[in-house]
């Protein structure tokens, strides 16, 4: 009952005609900035903080809240229509959505991102209002060791995404980690694999990657194949532009299954919305009946993991208003806001600052409701951008993805890497050789590398750290039956293809 009448007076607050327009002009603002390709979460609170600076702290913790989170609903859109992903964590969302709207199907996919980044968004907030203290501590609980061996197994789930083929699966993600340790090493100060580019010192931003190994390869495929005409079969009926019945009843268990796994990894300093959507995507495959079809336009592949980023994104809330502590780089902007404001989040402020968290909490609720008034409607005006003739959509997707990488450092050099990417992707794609598993290991290798570093020097060079602390121990547990179940199903199927016929 005393949350009840705490998110009653939430209401009171979120609920008055200035911070409810803060509210839509946060939520919109974010939409619209996420929607550009390559700009990210981060990237649209940075541009758009500076709008909250000189405000009460109230409207301006709520108008920071609707752009966060608007961002994450943005990103999924240029994900679906043209295969650029709005961020790091809206490129599962381009394995399935883009075939989807190859089939004619875009509109279903962005009414079923949006209905399923609506309810992770609200479960999620019904959760950081019910266990936002308790979970807190549960993190702090994970340190170097637990994370290692939980990114690793992040990556051994590339089997599950990978395609066909489990060895080219496993090739593709050691690609994406050695490309993750290019660059100027943090501890040591050497340069690996640089090749004396000094552009190459910062490492290859993963912008250029993805746009490369997608949007820039996706067109040379299409230019091959194409000879005229639309780029996609485009829909023609109405009803044809949102999801059926039958999609919702399919994608109603990856949506709830992915708001659980999206809040619990959010939850988790360091994490954040891309491994959870790589998390979901993974578990989605293996629990379908017919994991085939991942890849090809199922549209759990698309319902799962879209559910999971925006629960993942409300999750790294938790840590941040309980102990002060971001849980992301876009929390962290986040964090900053709320100091420039003169709020000092911590184990306190839920005491202290009653109004301003629970009004903040109020106004989450009411921004997903308008961020489901707001996207459900353009849909259709989305999907019809589909209808635009292959010559005229192409250029503008190399546009795009050329504007995006240029505007990271305004290097040449940036754009030479985007295409190389772009041909090695083409090539990769013909010989069947999948693109999630590279960028999975492009997002995992870092944060692998730093969390064994700092585990081997805890444990003085011991690897027995991994397996003596309870939550790695289960983790470990939990990576060898990963690796054990594909070794069983192959040694099954040469048992069964060596046994002499009856």
């Amino acid at each position: 009952m005393e949350v009840l009448a705490s998110l009653l007076q939430g209401f009171s607050v979120a609920l008055t005609p200035g911070n409810l327009l803060f509210c839509a002009m946060g939520v919109v603002a974010g939409t619209f900035v996420g929607i550009l390709p390559g700009i990210g979460t981060a990237a649209t609170l940075a541009i758009l903080l500076p709008f909250t600076f000189g405000m009460e702290p109230i409207p301006a913790l709520i108008m920071m809240a609707g752009i966060y989170y608007g961002a994450m609903y943005g990103g999924s859109t240029t994900s679906i229509l043209v295969n650029i992903p709005g961020e790091t964590s809206s490129v599962v969302t381009c394995f399935d959505g883009y075939q989807m709207a190859r089939q004619g199907r875009a509109g279903a996919a962005l009414g079923i991102a949006a209905i399923a980044s609506f309810i992770a968004g609200t479960l999620s907030v019904v959760a950081l209002m019910a266990v936002a203290v308790p979970l807190s501590s549960f993190g702090l609980r994970f340190g170097p060791p637990e994370y290692a061996v939980l990114m690793v197994l992040a990556l051994a789930m590339v089997g599950l995404i990978g395609g066909k083929s489990l060895a080219k699966a496993l090739a593709m993600a050691t690609l994406g980690v050695v490309v993750s340790t290019v660059g100027l090493d943090l501890v040591t100060g050497v340069e690996r694999l640089t090749f004396d580019f000094l552009q190459l010192m910062d490492g290859i931003e993963f912008v250029i990657l993805v746009m490369g190994l997608f949007a820039v390869a996706e067109v040379l495929l299409s230019i091959g194949e194409q000879s005229g005409g639309e780029v996609f079969r485009s829909p023609k009926r109405f009803r044809d532009l949102l999801p059926t019945w039958t999609d919702m009843k399919v994608s109603t268990l990856p949506i709830f299954r992915g708001s659980v796994v999206g809040f619990i990894i959010g939850v988790l300093p360091g994490t954040g919305p891309s491994i959870a959507s790589f998390m979901t995507y993974g578990v989605e495959r293996r629990l379908a009946r017919e994991p085939q079809r991942f890849g090809r336009g199922a549209i759990e592949g698309v319902a799962g993991p879209e559910a999971s980023n925006n629960a993942a994104a409300t999750g790294a809330l938790v840590p941040l208003l309980s102990l002060g502590i971001p849980g992301s780089g876009a929390a962290a902007l986040i964090l900053g806001g709320m100091i420039i404001t003169g709020v000092r989040p911590g184990p306190f402020l839920f005491r202290d600052q009653p109004e301003l968290v629970w009004g903040l909490i109020a106004s989450m609720y009411i921004g997903n409701v308008l961020l489901l008034i707001l996207n459900l409607p353009m849909v259709p005006l989305f999907a019809s951008l589909l209808r635009v003739p292959y010559y005229v959509i192409y250029p503008v997707i190399l546009i795009l993805a050329v504007i995006g990488v240029y505007s990271l450092h305004e290097t040449v050099f940036d754009l030479w890497l985007l295409f190389a990417f772009g041909v090695a992707g083409y090539f990769l794609r013909k010989l069947d050789f999948p693109a999630a598993p590279a960028v999975l290991g492009v997002v995992l290798g870092p944060l692998i590398e730093t969390s064994l570093r700092q585990s081997l020097a805890i444990s003085h060079g011991s690897w027995s750290i991994f397996v003596t602390r309870p939550i790695s121990a289960v983790f470990v547990v939990a990576l060898a039956a990963v690796f054990a179940v594909p070794a069983l199903r192959y040694i099954k199927a040469r048992a069964v293809a060596t046994r002499p016929a009856s």
